[in-house]
């Protein structure tokens, strides 16, 4: 099990996330993400909005993807 926070995935505040696989912590994040989206967060959606800019472009998304994945695997087990 590793450990990424909210902002190590993009996002806005300092929230820990534990998952065994990278695909794993992406989807704990995506509904992080719309649970404050739901909230009206204000920081969450700014952070939002600035992932939407860079899915816009698929390599650049694709580029984001795989160094976050990097980062991720590249974490000590917890």
């Amino acid at each position: 099990m590793k450990t990424m926070s909210c902002k190590q995935l993009g996002g806005a505040c300092n929230k820990e996330f534990h998952a065994n696989t990278f695909e794993e912590m992406a989807e704990i994040i995506k509904n992080h993400g719309a649970e404050m989206f739901q909230k009206a967060d204000e920081k969450h959606i700014s952070a939002m909005n600035e992932m939407k800019e860079t899915m816009k472009s698929p390599e650049s998304m694709k580029t984001w993807f795989e160094s976050k994945k990097e980062e991720f695997n590249a974490l000590p087990e917890d």
